[in-house]
C-alpha cells in the first residue's frame, strides 16, 4: 500500500533534495574545473571553464615526462604504503594492550598517551632530535617521527575494549596466547575500525608535506607534494629546474598546474571509495566508548 504524502512533505522532500544536489555540485565543481583547465592549450575563461574547445593532453604528456614527478611518486607511495603498514601494527598492538584493564599501569600508561594530544616539543627540539638519531635526509624521517597518533590508537583501544570478553576467555580455555587472540579473534571483527584508521593514516601520508620541506633536501627523496607546491609556487622556473621542457609558453603554466594537480589527486581519490563504506561506523563505534 502507497502512503500518499501531504503538500508539506512533498515540499520539505523536494528543499531536501535540492540542497543536497546543489551541495554535491559545489563539491564537484571545483574538480571538474581543474580537469577542465588540465585538458586546455592556453588560457580559458567563461564557458570554456567547464567545457574545454578543444581538448589537448600536451600538459599531461608535460607533467608526466618530468622526471621528478615520478621520482616524487616513488617516494610518496613508499611513505603511504611503508607508512601506513607500520601506523597500523604499532597502533594495533598498542590498543590492545591498552583495552586490558589487567595492563600493568594502564591509566598511566594511557595519560602519557593523551598529553602529547594537546602539548608538544615544537619544532626547533623535534628538529634537533631528528639530526643527532641521523634521520635528516633519509625516507624514514618521514615516518618514524609520528609512527603512532595518539587520536588513532585510543579510537582503537575503545573498539577492542567493546570486543565480549566471552570471546577471549573461550580462546585462552583453547589454548591461544595473546597473539593468536589477536589476529584470529580482534582483528576480523574490527574491519570497521581498522578500515577507517587505515583511510586517515592514507591520506595523512600521502597528503603531508611539511616534514618534507623541514628534513628532505635531497632532490631524489621529495615526495610529490613538495614537487607540486614547487610547480605551483615557482612555475616556469621550476619545471626547468626539474627537467621539465623549456619551450613551455608561459600561457600554459595554470594548464600544467592544474594537471600536476589532477595527477596528485587521482590516486587517493580512487582509493577512498573502497574504504568510505567503513568511515562513519568506525569513527562512530571507536569513539562513543570512554
Amino acid at each position: 500500500m502507497r502512503i500518499k504524502k501531504s503538500v508539506g512533505t512533498r515540499v520539505g522532500d523536494f528543499l531536501i533534495y535540492t540542497f543536497l544536489i546543489l551541495l554535491t555540485l559545489s563539491i564537484i565543481a571545483p574538480f571538474w574545473d581543474i580537469l577542465c583547465e588540465s585538458l586546455a592549450d592556453g588560457w580559458v575563461t567563461g564557458f570554456a571553464r567547464f567545457w574545454p574547445s578543444r581538448v589537448s593532453f600536451i600538459n599531461y604528456h608535460e607533467v608526466l615526462g618530468n622526471r621528478t614527478i615520478w621520482s616524487g611518486y616513488r617516494e610518496t607511495i613508499f611513505r603511504t604504503v611503508v607508512g601506513t603498514a607500520l601506523n597500523m601494527i604499532c597502533t594495533i598492538i598498542g590498543a590492545y594492550c591498552m583495552s586490558k584493564k589487567r595492563f600493568p599501569l594502564r591509566k598511566l600508561w594511557t595519560l602519557m598517551i593523551v598529553i602529547p594530544m594537546f602539548f608538544g616539543g615544537g619544532l626547533i627540539p623535534s628538529y634537533l632530535w631528528n639530526v643527532q638519531l641521523g634521520l635528516r635526509n633519509t625516507r624514514w624521517v618521514l615516518i618514524l617521527p609520528g609512527l603512532i597518533s595518539s587520536y588513532n590508537l585510543i579510537v582503537m583501544r575503545n573498539f577492542f575494549s567493546g570486543v565480549p570478553a566471552d570471546l577471549e576467555e573461550s580462546a585462552y580455555i583453547d589454548g591461544a596466547n595473546n597473539l593468536q587472540i589477536l589476529v584470529r579473534i580482534y582483528l576480523p571483527v574490527s574491519t570497521a575500525v581498522l578500515a577507517t584508521v587505515s583511510l586517515w593514516n592514507m591520506v595523512g601520508h600521502w597528503n603531508a608535506w611539511f616534514d618534507a620541506a623541514i628534513y628532505i633536501t635531497d632532490n631524489k627523496l621529495l615526495p610529490l607534494q613538495i614537487v607540486l607546491r614547487r610547480i605551483i609556487n615557482a612555475g616556469q622556473e621550476a619545471l626547468e629546474e626539474m627537467g621539465g621542457s623549456s619551450n613551455v609558453k608561459t600561457s600554459r603554466l595554470d594548464n600544467l598546474k592544474s594537471a600536476t594537480l589532477f595527477v596528485v589527486m587521482l590516486p587517493i581519490m580512487c582509493v577512498y571509495p573502497f574504504l568510505q563504506k567503513y568511515f562513519m561506523k568506525g569513527t562512530l563505534v571507536g569513539s562513543i566508548k570512554g
